[in-house]
């Protein structure tokens, strides 16, 4: 095997301790965020601005922003809320053009915005059959065009520095499709199908060191999902809320700050060698048969 197919034109067969140590520092780096007004996305901006890291609070929601913002307590400085509608080719330029403008580089961009309509979800008065059109298209243009054209934007940044991570927020729905939720697995299940494509492209046709690879949660509670979990009237866990924590091992539904860690090794050098990955966060959903 030749230096370069061993890596040896990137790394020193000598370990350093000063270099790994400085993997989760993220001083220096900026990283956009979309949905991150949002209760994961808010929570991903907040953990990266704890370790440095020039923030973009990309959303078409700016008080939720600047609440994100607030949290952040002194980082906040290093933070800035821009609107951006994901859908939009023309607001995420304008939102690329600020960031560069307000930090001088993109190094990182986290695809979170995304989320199901309750329209498209099937229940005993409502169908598969009687899902509404509009209902569906909603739900896969925000999860898929919603994540491809803000990489397509974003990412002429990082083809042009020759550098730079893609982080996309799937579901692990798009691997275990669940019941009710045709229109958000179906989406999530092309964004998944999307981050492999991208993670082989850029690699092949611009820079290996751009990388693409997914964060797949399994039950977070988040304001879309609350209601299939959570009984309204009395507080208590749905039927459908209690057969998910029977069917995830560690007992619980996911906390957003659960997802912090698999972020920073995702963003960070530690994984230098990893792209078109898919990493779940779900507490053994997955990898439990329910026997």
């Amino acid at each position: 095997m030749s230096d370069v197919a061993a890596g040896g034109s990137r790394f020193s067969a000598e370990f350093s301790p000063s270099a790994v140590s400085g993997w989760y520092n993220f001083t220096g780096h900026t990283c956009a965020i979309t949905g991150g007004t949002g209760v994961l996305g808010g929570e991903i901006a907040c953990g990266l601005a704890a370790l440095g890291a020039n923030v973009i609070i990309l959303g078409r929601n700016l008080e939720a922003g600047n609440a994100v913002r607030a949290r952040m307590g002194a980082k906040a400085e290093n933070a800035e809320v821009i609107p951006c509608d994901v859908l939009n080719p023309d607001s995420i330029r304008a939102a690329k053009e600020r960031a560069i403008q307000r930090f001088g580089r993109i190094d990182s961009l986290v695809n979170a915005a995304g989320g199901n309509d309750p329209r498209a979800t099937t229940n005993s008065q409502q169908p598969f059959f009687a899902i509404p059109p509009d209902a569906l298209r909603w739900v896969f243009e925000l999860n898929v065009a919603g994540t491809i054209l803000p990489s397509q934007i974003f990412g002429e940044v990082m083809v042009a520095a020759g550098q730079g991570v893609i982080l996309n927020i799937t579901s692990m729905a798009a691997a275990r499709p669940l019941t009710r939720v045709a229109a958000y697995a179906a989406a999530k299940a092309a964004v998944t199908n999307f981050t492999q494509w991208l993670a082989v492209h850029l690699a092949q046709e611009y820079s290996a060191d751009i990388r693409v690879n997914a964060i797949a949660p399994g039950f977070f509670l988040t304001g879309q999902n609350r209601f299939l979990l959570i009984d309204k009237q009395s507080g208590e866990l749905t039927p459908r809320g209690k057969s998910i924590i029977t069917h995830t091992p560690m007992g619980r539904f996911g906390n957003p700050r659960d997802l912090l860690g698999a972020t920073f090794w995702l963003l960070s050098p530690a994984s230098s060698f990893v792209t078109g990955a898919v990493i779940p966060v779900d507490g053994g959903f997955g990898a439990f048969s329910g026997v």
